[in-house]
């Protein structure tokens, strides 16, 4: 198993972002578990962009939390997925609802949310990360997402 690292991403991966309750010892896990480093690393966050199997693996350092899932979804190549999948679920009749140059975990992102019966946060977000470094942060929005009160504050939930 390896990163894609640096790459630039082709297709679909499933998102899976786990509250966690002590970061480092969970980072090293993962680590181990899939044989590779994060991709990005910070304070109270941490995120593994993993080859194989296609997973981005998120963890939040979030103690408090009633729960171990944080929030589940997929990350897309460009925002024209992220339109067209908008689109598709729209026209099925899935309940949206979109977002554009979020600014959410360390990352600017455009995502559309679709609500999900008997999913523990209500949603699935499809999205992808438009800046992976911005230079600036806007206040309260990633910093809020990453310090485990993504579902407080609708970011990344």
């Amino acid at each position: 198993m390896n990163s894609d690292k640096g790459a630039m991403m082709n297709t679909s991966r499933l998102q899976l972002a786990l509250n966690v309750s002590d970061i480092e010892q969970a980072t090293a896990f993962y680590s181990t578990l899939f044989g590779t480093e994060p991709h990005k690393v910070r304070p109270g966050y941490v995120n593994f962009a993993i080859a194989d199997p296609p997973l981005k693996l998120v963890l939040f350092e979030n103690p408090d939390a009633s729960g171990s899932l944080n929030h589940l979804g997929v990350e897309l190549s460009d925002v024209e997925q992220v339109a067209d999948a908008a689109e598709r679920f729209e026209s099925t009749g899935l309940s949206t609802r979109a977002s554009q140059n979020e600014m959410c975990c360390h990352a600017v992102q455009d995502k559309v949310y679709v609500t999900a019966p008997d999913v523990p946060l209500g949603s699935w977000e499809f999205y992808t990360v438009i800046d992976e470094e911005p230079s600036a942060l806007h206040e309260g929005t990633s910093e809020a997402c990453c310090n485990g009160e993504a579902v407080a504050s609708g970011c990344c939930s």
